[in-house]
């Protein structure tokens, strides 16, 4: 119970935040000495429900609005959702689990941020709603959410990127980055669940709930964060976060 508890604070303080919450669940289980079985794999994916729920919570009225912004989620959706189904078995079996592509990811992905950022100017006529987003900008997103199939990636940093490259504010990009995270998630944990929950055992259903519910608390103050993070601040410092927990584990921890 005690590991259950950390890997649900660990999710849910990084599942919005642009530095792979996936990743992170992985580099909690080496530190944690805990082997990458199939079930910890699906632990690390179906316990993002609970961050997902959270969203739920905290953006009802956006949800329950009508299908113009469902519509909108639905295209930015699709992209992943046909990598997932197309290259499941490759993704679990051979990235998931591998914390050297976590770490190169957490690496290249920092460097990116930071040079992004940079050099990104808002400009004057970015979208302000996520009600006025276009499908074009949507689906564009949702192409850039495929990337994050590859762990350490962060479906967050991805999707934020992409709605800054297509035009959006940043307040808006992320908060359609925490939208699209719903169907999202919720496709990719229940098709695992299909695939695997007839191999898991009594205890280990307990073990899901109490991680679920330790997520969802800790989500709620992290979308909390962020918005008011976004306010004043670039990506940068997540940036140099993730360049200094990737070169910790090479060098320091291995």
């Amino acid at each position: 119970m005690f590991q259950v508890l950390i890997f649900g604070i660990v999710e849910g303080i990084t599942e919005f935040l642009p530095i792979s919450s996936t990743g992170h669940l992985m580099l909690t289980a080496k530190l944690l000495q805990i082997n990458q079985s199939e079930f910890i794999k699906s632990f690390e994916i179906a316990i993002q429900l609970g961050a997902i729920l959270s969203v739920v919570v905290v953006y009802w009225d956006k949800l329950a609005s009508g299908s113009k912004m469902w519509k909108r989620l639905l295209v930015a959706f699709m992209p992943a959702a046909v990598i997932g189904f197309l290259l499941y078995k490759t993704i679990k079996r051979y990235l998931l689990g591998n914390n050297q592509v976590v770490l190169w990811s957490l690496f290249i992905g920092g460097l990116f941020l930071i040079i992004f950022e940079l050099c990104y100017r808002q400009k004057q006529e970015a979208v302000e709603e996520t009600s006025a987003i276009s499908y074009q900008q949507a689906l564009a997103i949702g192409l850039f959410q495929g990337l994050a199939v590859i762990p350490g990636v962060s479906r967050s940093a991805a999707t934020i990127i992409g709605g800054l490259v297509v035009g959006l504010k940043r307040k808006t990009i992320v908060e359609f980055s925490f939208l699209l995270a719903v169907p999202t998630m919720l496709a990719a944990c229940a098709w695992d669940l299909f695939k695997s929950a007839q191999d898991f055992k009594g205890g280990q259903f307990v073990a899901l709930g109490v991680g679920f519910i330790i997520s969802f608390l800790v989500a709620i103050l992290a979308i909390k964060f962020l918005l008011v993070f976004i306010k004043r601040h670039s990506f940068i410092s997540f940036g140099v976060y993730r360049i200094i927990i990737a070169l910790a584990f090479w060098f320091v921890i291995k």
